[in-house]
């Protein structure tokens, strides 16, 4: 079901817009993995931003996640004939809400296709966590999502 719904959202925004590739704005989109949820990410330059999340574990678990990351992006190192792929990193935090409520930092690293001319990016990233309380725990979030950018 999840599938079928990104691949047709992906389908209906690249047929109705026509702009430049992203590197400035507001981009809010769909993430799947864990969790799996909602995406947005802000540009506060070229070279930096900040991104969240609200998402759902389907696991066992059946939490609720809120995080929030400040991301660094390299585009010196992975070129592509057309837009742009920026290797990014960064470091932020995570909220988990469920029966016993967690919070920890967490380290980000990924990759972001830029669109060339559509307000589009399509990433995908793996973040580390080290939850801090009610317990020290060590998880791995992950996941891949596109975003829209309203300028």
């Amino acid at each position: 079901m999840h599938k079928k719904l990104l691949t047709v959202l992906t389908i209906l925004i690249i047929w109705s817009v026509q702009s430049d590739a992203q590197e400035s704005g507001f981009g809010l989109g769909l993430m799947v993995g864990e969790p799996t949820g909602l995406s947005g990410k802000y540009w506060l330059s070229p070279l930096s931003a900040i991104d969240g999340a609200l998402g759902w574990s389907f696991g066992k678990n059946n939490w609720v996640q809120l995080h929030g990351d400040y991301l660094i992006h390299n585009y010196g190192i992975v070129n592509v004939g057309k837009g742009k792929l920026p290797v990014y990193y960064g470091i932020g935090a995570r909220m988990i809400f469920s029966t016993a409520n967690r919070v920890g930092i967490r380290g980000v690293a990924g990759l972001d296709y830029l669109f060339q001319s559509d307000p589009l990016d399509i990433f995908l990233e793996i973040a580390p966590v080290l939850d801090l309380a009610p317990e020290i725990e060590f998880d791995f979030n992950a996941g891949i999502g596109i975003r829209y950018y309203f300028n």
